[in-house]
């Protein structure tokens, strides 16, 4: 299979599948489709059994909601076997079921630490206002099972110096959590086994060279380093045709326009 038959969205799902073990808690965040579409590739391949934890609804269910705009809270809640606050689920639920959770870093340096606050020294003046925390400043002081992913690998994102520390990374000296164990971008695979980011293998069409000149530090190689595992033809149709024949994928890795025009075009096509 050559590189041009599967786009960066696909290859993420389906590395971000791949991470996932059968009969796991697996928790989503709001406006992740990536995530979302991950998860549900997991299950119709080799983890059937997944719990579903999604902070729509914060709940907890055995089935997941398909991959949707419009109506996915009503899909969430439906499906659920229960429902908590947001504080419960942040102070009592999280804490003991330890849940996969897959984050999306604005900025990321070396060690794993992640800025979703802003760009720019000052948080009342910011350059740039980022989505916020949610519970990522909570979580990661005691989840050991942390990934983390990035539509667009570049220079913007991966820092030598974070502006703001949301997500906790990998520190000796630290006493709580573990820092994050994998990240996925749109080029390659990443671990912090010696707890600094390390390549683990490119995306086929890309290369060592150009991943590291788009990163502001020096990035570690794994022995072996190779190039990532394509989608196979079955996990490519069941992306397209089963878990998200409307393209609701691609809206992480687009923005602006296209973004815009790609959105409009789910919601009339949803509604139909």
């Amino acid at each position: 299979m050559m590189a041009e038959d599967f786009t960066p969205a696909e290859i993420m799902i389906t590395c971000m599948a791949r991470q996932v073990v059968d009969g796991e808690i697996v928790a989503q965040g709001i406006a992740t489709p990536l995530v979302a579409a991950a998860y549900l590739l997991a299950r119709y391949t080799h983890a059937p059994n997944l719990y579903f934890a999604s902070a729509i609804g914060q709940g907890i269910c055995r089935q997941p909601a398909p991959l949707g705009i419009s109506n996915i809270e009503s899909l969430w809640l439906d499906r659920s076997m229960t429902n908590v606050g947001f504080v419960r689920t942040a102070a009592d639920i999280l804490p003991n079921l330890r849940p996969k959770e897959f984050f999306r870093p604005g900025q990321i340096d070396a060690h794993g630490n992640f800025n979703n606050i802003a760009f720019g020294k000052s948080y009342t003046q910011p350059r740039l206002r980022l989505p916020g925390t949610g519970g990522i400043p909570d979580v990661t002081t005691f989840i050991s099972d942390i990934y983390l992913y990035i539509p667009r690998h570049s220079r913007v994102t991966f820092v030598k110096e974070l502006d703001f520390v949301s997500g906790l990374g990998h520190n000796p000296v630290r006493k709580h959590g573990a820092g994050p164990r994998y990240l996925i971008t749109d080029l390659g695979e990443f671990d912090f086994a010696n707890g600094r980011m390390r390549l683990l293998s490119y995306h086929p069409g890309n290369s060592i060279e150009r991943i590291q000149s788009k990163t502001k530090f020096e990035l570690e190689l794994a022995p072996g380093v190779r190039e990532t595992c394509p989608p196979s033809a079955h996990e490519l149709r069941l992306i397209r045709e089963e878990i998200d024949p409307l393209g609701i994928r691609n809206l992480e890795l687009l923005s602006g326009g296209a973004r815009r025009n790609l959105l409009r075009d789910i919601l009339v096509r949803e509604k139909a």
